[in-house]
């Protein structure tokens, strides 16, 4: 009975694998993303065998359909409705309270800034084989002295320290990094700017398929989806995403802009780097929002919410990919060879470079902080702070140079450096770290 029990609990999905592999009967091309997407879910709630699993993988994989930009879509769009779910609606209240709020946090924006408040992300697929040191995690801290973070992250795969690792070994008092959940979260931004979502939280059912992922021994579509499964990607306003591959940009782009995203960035160093590179060119795939003049509805829209009442009309905005290379001399800052920031260090060396940098220890032309200061730059830039023509911080005059693609990467720079001179960005990750310690875990 309990041998029974065990295996009925299984759906088989032969027949799509079957179809998939199936080129000579052109079977394979009717094959829709949907379909796809319904049979990875499965995966979640450990429905598959561990051997369809594998072959799914597989053929994905083999097919390239796992570099689809629909597939990939839609497969994220699964893996997000299988995670713990987020009350995005009391998010919301949240965020808008902390945007409103002129005692701390991302105030009214200054004239010309179209950064609305939202949240934001700087993540990168992992995998290139660099193992550099932490930098978007570390952009991410410096970043929540102007922009609300949403970090989503892990502990290390295939490098020496992963998001999670470099939190956790912060010193003196790390940040408790388990007590942000989807029950906790839409409290977490009434006291600071900045929550890290540890994915195995937020993503139980991954732990079906983590030994089949092991045991194959290649990428597969879920190295790809992370990026895109954030679990609060109804509130995500601007990410930055770092891909391993040039090749990923573009589909990577695409899957984001079919996924709804307004504002972001792919970018691939020429090294094959999930980062901007500080050694040399970065490819970049932006995704730019523009009005749709076939729009009918009025032309401002009060938040994020906003739809027009024609479910069949013309969406206000359209999205717009351009592709185009950005140089650390775009930013102002001079090239660092990838040597003098990687092989990156254990999770506690890394930890204590990153206090360092957070309390302004790091000289000005350190290699690990213009590699920090270039990635937090664009995180900025997309986001639109960098667009206003006034600091309300006081700290210096605007950079009104434009760069590639019409960007304030130099005053990226600029704002960056001013939120580790000023403390803003120790400042926060204190109030994360002490918002965290306060929590209780349920």
């Amino acid at each position: 009975m309990t041998e029974k029990s065990e295996i009925s609990h299984h759906i088989s999905i032969a027949p799509l694998l079957n179809r998939l592999v199936s080129p000579s009967s052109n079977q394979n091309v009717n094959v829709s993303p949907d379909e796809i997407a319904s049979a990875l879910a499965l995966v979640f709630e450990d429905r598959l065998s561990p051997v369809q699993c594998a072959s799914l993988l597989t053929i994905l994989h083999l097919t390239q359909k796992d570099r689809d930009p629909l597939v990939i879509a839609r497969c994220a769009q699964r893996m997000r409705q299988a995670a713990a779910q987020v009350d995005l609606k009391a998010l919301r209240r949240s965020i808008r309270t902390k945007s409103s709020d002129q005692s701390g946090g991302p105030k009214q924006a200054p004239s010309g800034s179209t950064y609305r408040g939202g949240l934001c992300d700087i993540v990168g697929t992992g995998g290139d084989g660099h193992s550099t040191y932490n930098v978007s995690t570390t952009a991410s801290i410096v970043a929540s002295s102007l922009l609300l973070l949403s970090k989503h992250g892990n502990r290390a795969s295939s490098s020496k320290s992963g998001s999670a690792d470099l939190l956790q070994n912060i010193a003196p008092e790390a940040p408790v990094i388990e007590a942000i959940t989807a029950t906790t979260l839409p409290q977490i931004y009434s006291k600071t700017n900045y929550a890290f979502l540890f994915a195995p939280l937020f993503h139980p059912g991954m732990r079906f398929v983590a030994p089949i992922r092991k045991d194959l021994g290649f990428r597969t579509i879920f190295n790809i989806l992370g990026p895109l499964a954030n679990p609060v990607e109804g509130c995500i306003e601007a990410r930055v995403v770092g891909v391993a591959r040039r090749d990923l940009g573009l589909v990577f782009a695409e899957a984001l802009r079919i996924s709804g995203a307004r504002k972001a960035m792919v970018v691939c160093g020429a090294e094959d780097l999930d980062e901007i590179s500080c050694a040399g060119m970065t490819h970049c795939w932006r995704l730019v929002e523009h009005l749709n003049p076939a729009f009918r509805g009025p032309k401002d829209e009060e938040d994020e919410e906003f739809t027009t009442s024609d479910e069949e009309g013309q969406p206000r905005t359209l999205v717009e990919v351009g592709g185009f290379n950005l140089e650390p001399e775009d930013f102002g800052v001079k090239r660092h060879p990838l040597n003098e920031v990687c092989p990156g260090k254990s999770p506690k060396e890394n930890a204590e470079i990153l206090i360092k940098l957070l309390q302004g220890e790091l000289p000005d032309g350190d290699p690990v902080l213009d590699f920090v200061l270039i990635n937090t730059a664009a995180l900025f830039v997309v986001a639109g702070v960098c667009d206003a023509d006034s600091d309300p911080s006081g700290s210096g005059e605007v950079i009104m140079e434009r760069g590639p693609a019409g960007g304030r990467w130099k005053e990226g720079v600029r704002r960056a450096r001013w939120a580790i001179k000023s403390g803003a960005a120790l400042k926060s990750l204190k109030e994360y770290i002490a918002v965290t310690r306060s929590l209780e875990i349920g």
